[in-house]
């Protein structure tokens, strides 16, 4: 069968590119993020392929109420808004955008150190604002070089980061579930003897039901008043309620966050924090990463289409 005549959707905003490319091989149906599943048209349940964001995914009653659905293509690494199990249940292939998107996101890390630290986006601010011509204080920053970096999941983002850091930081630790074969960073296996440890603690573990708030208050205790928290994995892996209260309290001394458990909607408390450096999950929003996750979305839909192996699969 012709691809230009198989009907897909697109669950959610893409990229143009993506969308372009996506309306030019298949017949598309949109459908917006926040679309009720239970009223899709009939034309739409002919669809045998789904496109999302990671950060829309596919829920079970979205695979139910395509009965024809045989593929769901993430524009992401992270799928931990599909229901993997139902789709597996279902015989429904998933696929994902891994290593093509690593740099960026580890670059992306290690700039919000340099700006939590270093307080880049306070100054910046108060320079903005005149109120360094108007004679104010500037308080000095921390430094980064010198301290114990610990990386909350030592995956390919996280050794990518690991990478980056080596010549600034005094050690680098991990914590995963268990040890990394062959890695070059000391393990630790209890997360809150890691988390006391961690003068800088980096969260690049993937997410899902067991990641859920696993960063939690008892975590946060344990980075302390000198700690600093970077978190560019999933919102859901952190404690939210738990960090602003350690934020707000002074019991960790502050934060880069380029994800949150409510996207778009971040906790109001946070703006206020100079301590605080937020961005809006900006980790592979680069135009060369964004094209090639692109690129690997369509070459897994055309390897299904094919009958061929999914090149990156999730199930």
């Amino acid at each position: 069968m012709s691809q230009t005549r198989i009907p897909i959707v697109i669950y959610g905003p893409l990229s143009s590119y993506l969308e372009e490319q996506l309306k030019g091989r298949f017949q598309t149906h949109q459908l917006d993020a926040d679309v009720d599943p239970a009223g899709l048209p009939d034309v739409v349940r002919e669809a045998r392929a789904l496109v999302s964001f990671g950060s829309v995914g596919a829920s079970a009653a979205m695979m139910d109420a395509l009965p024809r659905l045989e593929m769901i293509g993430l524009f992401s690494v992270g799928y931990d808004k599909v229901d993997v199990a139902h789709a597996k249940a279902k015989g429904i292939k998933v696929s994902n955008t891994p290593d093509v998107l690593t740099d960026d996101v580890a670059d992306l890390a290690v700039g919000l150190i340099y700006a939590a630290v270093r307080n880049i986006a306070a100054n910046d601010r108060m320079v903005r604002s005149g109120g360094w011509a108007r004679g104010g204080t500037v308080p000095l920053s921390g430094s980064v070089t010198g301290r114990r970096i610990g990386i909350l999941g030592l995956g390919r983002i996280g050794q990518a980061i690991a990478r980056r850091l080596e010549p600034v930081a005094s050690e680098i630790i991990y914590h995963n579930r268990r040890p990394v074969p062959g890695a070059p960073y000391r393990y630790v296996a209890d997360r809150i003897a890691f988390a006391r440890e961690s003068e800088v603690m980096i969260v690049a573990t993937s997410g899902g039901p067991e990641a859920r708030r696993l960063v939690d208050a008892a975590m946060l205790e344990a980075l302390g008043p000198q700690g600093v928290l970077i978190n560019i994995s999933r919102g859901s892996v952190v404690d939210e309620d738990a960090l602003v209260a350690a934020l707000t309290e002074g019991r960790i001394s502050g934060a880069g966050l380029d994800v949150f458990a409510q996207e778009p909607h971040v906790p109001e408390t946070l703006f206020a924090m100079d301590n605080v450096v937020l961005q809006p999950h900006q980790g592979s929003a680069t135009v060369n990463t964004r094209k090639a996750m692109a690129d690997l979305v369509l070459a897994n839909l055309d390897a299904w289409a094919a009958g061929k192996p999914l090149i990156t699969p999730v199930v």
